[in-house]
């Protein structure tokens, strides 16, 4: 019989005490052994509480950024066996009681890939506390990347997402941008490289301390997303894995 699959959850933190509790609780039960957060300089109490709780921390000696706290929990679950890595923000934006779904796609074979869709409709997104500037620039670099890569996503820029190992031993990540164009990148190569990429929708919530960017760091973002997609033209996108 084969051994079952080994889930770990990597949370990328930042002054997150608040919240960490709340989300750590929300998560599926049969997950909550096994999360791994990396605490990027906070300066609040997220590394006390973390221990707290009994996660698996790593502190870095700098802020790496978000992408490059990523980077490191990617190595680091990896490195410890996981066979399934699934990204959760511990701000509870992305509602954490989801990630036995996206997990169950990837156990059963179905995908590579699973990410969680903030944009079921308009009026869920806008109610959930998004802001109206981060729907419109979703929305207009989700349709470029959709044309550009041949794909229909609901959306390219989810902060809860669950890889298999496979998938995260063949990418570049080192090669990956430190800041929040990480999740574009990543996003990219999955489907460029032929990975089998899926969604589920996921109830979402903004307050005072979500993570967000603001309208200028919206365009920077934006500007960093549409090149990265130059330098992967369609027409080099691999065939889908099956």
């Amino acid at each position: 019989m084969d051994r079952p699959m080994k889930v770990i959850i990597a949370m990328p933190a930042f002054n997150v005490e608040s919240t960490l509790e709340e989300t750590y609780y929300s998560l599926p039960e049969q997950y909550r052994n096994h999360v791994l957060l990396g605490n990027n300089c906070s300066q609040d109490g997220t590394e006390t509480l973390a221990h707290k709780l009994g996660l698996s921390v790593i502190t870095h000696n700098k802020n790496f950024g978000y992408g490059g706290n990523l980077k490191r929990l990617y190595q680091k679950a990896l490195d410890e066996g996981a066979d399934i890595i699934v990204e959760v923000h511990p701000d509870c934006q992305y509602d954490p009681s989801v990630v036995d779904l996206l997990v169950a796609y990837i156990e059963r074979g179905h995908f590579d890939v699973i990410q969680a869709n903030r944009i079921r409709s308009r009026a869920e997104s806008l109610m959930g506390g998004m802001p109206l500037y981060r729907y419109l620039g979703n929305r207009v670099l989700t349709l470029f990347e959709n044309l550009w890569f041949g794909t229909a996503f609901g959306e390219w820029h989810s902060g809860m997402r669950a890889y298999h190992r496979n998938v995260l031993e063949a990418l570049p990540l080192e090669t990956y941008p430190n800041s929040h164009a990480f999740a574009s990148v990543i996003m990219m190569d999955c489907v460029m490289q032929g990975f089998r990429v899926a969604e589920v929708p996921v109830k979402v919530r903004y307050d005072q301390c979500s993570s967000s960017v603001n309208l200028s760091g919206l365009f920077a973002y934006s500007a960093r997303t549409v090149l990265a997609a130059f330098a992967r033209p369609p027409w080099k996108k691999k065939l889908p894995h099956l």
